[in-house]
């Protein structure tokens, strides 16, 4: 079923969205929900320490914000007083990361005396959906929304834009942290999860099983996973010196494979028990090549929607989506909000 935007007005809306939630300094400028810059610098100091530090993330975000957001300006081609409100992400996220991004929307709100809006940063992917992208396939609520990225994994019942329960959720580690830290076992530098994508494609995903945890309800977990393909690849290792070597591609489709299985067994048990079969991706690992196709040959009587690739990571633009859905109903922000690295949905 399609959607049209119920908050369209005569008078064009412009918002300016930051994102500093993690590793990526990002600014973007929609008017209503159509993206007009979406600027996004990343940080590969991180691919040294085989993941994210949190003390140098924040240091980059200190060093890249002014020129990212100015450069999101200027490719917008507009004005700072064309601006009518300024989204940036409260939480969750790194602490120091979103202290850089929130200081300067604030210190920006008060200088240009627009509002300022505080978006949640997982709410935000599922709402990235809603991106004017030349596509009219934008389903109506409610949907089940799967965010699965390197912080979170969630399967969110979405009733309405701002009316969203979480009915599944991992109690460990992410799914994008499955792919990372397994990718480091392989001696994959990080991110490892687009690497392993890439390698997956020469390889045999039968070739090796590995563990699929039971977990109650519509929870999950990876860490089950990741021990046991530590210790699957170390003991084949001492016994075949070389294996990792010879068998990466087909290690890497086979985890792949086991990864997207564990998310697959999960979301068909959602629309089982919601009886909803409009599926809204987001997040980084919703880039995942097998997880698009698998999803889409397999559950064939169910509509799912895969945001375009340049909105599956950390950006501005989702931010600035969800900046332009609170303005229209004047629900702005406070200056005294604290960052919150464990901001609730």
């Amino acid at each position: 079923m399609c959607i049209r935007d119920r908050f369209t007005t005569i008078m064009p809306v412009t918002i300016l969205g930051i994102e500093s939630s993690c590793d990526e300094t990002s600014a973007a400028v929609i008017q209503d929900n159509k993206v007009l810059s979406n600027i996004i610098a990343n940080q590969t100091v991180h691919q040294n320490y085989g993941g994210v530090v949190p003390e140098l993330a924040s240091r980059a975000h200190q060093k890249n914000i002014v020129p990212v957001v100015q450069q999101a300006i200027v490719k917008a081609n507009i004005g700072k007083k064309n601006i009518d409100a300024i989204a940036y992400t409260r939480g969750p996220g790194l602490l120091g990361s979103l202290l850089v991004g929130g200081s300067f929307a604030k210190s920006l709100s008060i200088g240009l005396n627009i509002p300022l809006i505080e978006v949640h940063h997982m709410q935000a992917h599922i709402l990235s959906h809603f991106i004017h992208d030349g596509s009219d396939q934008k389903c109506d609520f409610p949907f089940l929304g799967v965010n699965i990225s390197g912080g979170h994994t969630q399967i969110i019942k979405c009733n309405d834009y701002f009316d969203m329960d979480i009915i599944g959720e991992t109690i460990d580690d992410s799914i994008g942290e499955a792919f990372d830290k397994c990718g480091k076992i392989l001696g994959l530098s990080y991110p490892a999860g687009p690497t392993i994508d890439k390698m997956s494609e020469r390889g045999n995903h039968k070739k090796f099983s590995f563990t699929i945890p039971k977990v109650e309800k519509l929870n999950f977990s990876f860490s089950g996973l990741k021990t046991n393909f530590k210790r699957f690849v170390e003991t084949q290792d001492m016994k075949e010196p070389g294996f990792i070597q010879k068998e990466k591609y087909n290690l890497c489709a086979s985890l792949q494979y086991t990864i997207s299985e564990i998310l697959y067994q999960k979301v068909e048990k959602a629309i089982q028990i919601t009886k909803v079969k409009d599926i809204v991706y987001g997040g980084g690992v919703s880039a995942n090549s097998m997880i698009r196709e698998r999803f889409k040959s397999n559950m064939k009587d169910v509509n799912h929607y895969f945001p375009k690739l340049e909105y599956t990571t950390d950006n501005a633009a989702m931010i600035a989506m969800v900046g332009y859905l609170k303005y229209k109903t004047k629900n702005f922000g406070m200056l005294n909000a604290v960052s919150d690295a464990k901001y609730e949905m």
